[in-house]
């Protein structure tokens, strides 16, 4: 179990999108991603402070706690609502507690995991943190939302998937310890990505074809030009806007983005498994928690996994598991091997 290699804290937007609002947004856009950029910065100084409040001593039953920085850079901040309490009537409150709830019920119903740790440790969230504050991280013990500027971003906690993604990472932080940085980090980010999507259809018992495969659907404001922040169906076609640029993520090998930003293009190389993850789900049918979605679960918590894993070993142990699972000559482990073929990784 891995506890300590993600003490710097995981946040939603990359920093190439904040990067082009800095410098090419209007006067109080490019405060607020700027203000945004720094905050991020700074956070590394105080990852994971907060002691844990008391977790869930019984399997199968969630301990959330949901605060309210009152728009202020302190963490927890003010508690609004706990485990099992009723709505509080503030929407970014609520949609927080429902999104640690449905990641939980997730993790726990499918894969039988007691909470991120598989302790019961507690679901920890802030919203409502610092002053027009454009994203969302995991600290190595909590979550933390911003609401927005409103005029590009809406507040954080719009989207359930947003939830379930910064959560993961303290699953994987548990379990694999991916570094964060360069494929290992892009893998981080795309196991956050497809289980965050499994937590949307799971809760919308959603199949295959009903799930819209995008990430952070709801965030962008009429304002942008884009459907998500992602897609896995078709990673580099979720915004295309004039501000924000377009979706860089690639979607094969053939087009692996090489770069020394955002710690070796994480948020941008991820593109390429989530697209194997959507290519062996749909491939399958059905209900993507029941048929890839084990097997990357099984691949997240197997021993085998290194802290530094590339692509290509990642791939061939989803494909051992999925032979494990499922048989050697199932069509899901065949459906595993023809994803990460077609999108390069395996010859």
């Amino acid at each position: 179990m891995t506890t300590s290699r993600h003490r710097k804290p995981l946040t939603f937007l990359p920093p190439y999108l904040l990067e082009r609002i800095a410098s090419g947004g209007g006067p109080r856009l490019r405060d607020c991603a700027r203000h945004t950029l720094l905050v991020d910065h700074g956070l590394r100084a105080r990852a994971g402070g907060v002691a844990l409040p008391q977790g869930s001593a019984r399997r199968g039953e969630p301990a959330r706690y949901v605060h309210s920085a009152d728009r202020q850079q302190r963490l927890p901040g003010r508690l609004v609502r706990g485990e099992g309490e009723g709505a509080s009537g503030d929407a970014a409150v609520d949609e927080a507690y429902h999104g640690l709830g449905a990641t939980y019920r997730l993790f726990w119903e499918v894969f039988q995991r007691h909470s991120l740790d598989d302790r019961g440790m507690a679901l920890l969230a802030t919203v409502h943190y610092g002053q027009d504050y454009e994203n969302a991280f995991w600290d190595g013990n909590q979550m933390v939302f911003g609401d927005g500027d409103g005029e590009l971003f809406n507040r954080f906690t719009i989207a359930i998937d947003i939830i379930a993604h910064e959560l993961t990472h303290g699953v994987i932080q548990y379990e694999a310890g991916l570094v964060y940085s360069h494929q290992a980090g892009a893998l981080n980010e795309s196991l956050s990505d497809v289980f965050g999507s499994l937590v949307k259809q799971y809760r919308h018992e959603q199949s295959v074809d009903q799930a819209d495969w995008l990430i952070g659907a709801g965030l962008f404001t009429e304002r942008v030009a884009g459907r998500a922040l992602r897609s896995m169906a078709e990673p580099g076609t979720a915004y295309d806007d004039p501000l924000l640029g377009r979706d860089p993520q690639p979607g094969h090998m053939d087009d692996f983005v090489e770069t020394r930003e955002d710690n070796g293009g994480v948020h941008i190389n991820s593109g390429i498994p989530n697209r194997a993850f959507h290519l062996a789900a749909t491939t399958l049918g059905g209900h993507a928690w029941e048929g890839a979605g084990p097997v990357w679960y099984d691949t997240l918590v197997d021993s085998r996994l290194a802290h530094d894993s590339d692509f290509a070993a990642f791939a061939e142990l989803t494909r051992d598991n999925a032979g494990r699972r499922f048989g050697a000559s199932s069509r899901e482990a065949e459906a595993v091997r023809e994803a990460w073929r077609t999108v390069g990784v395996l010859p």
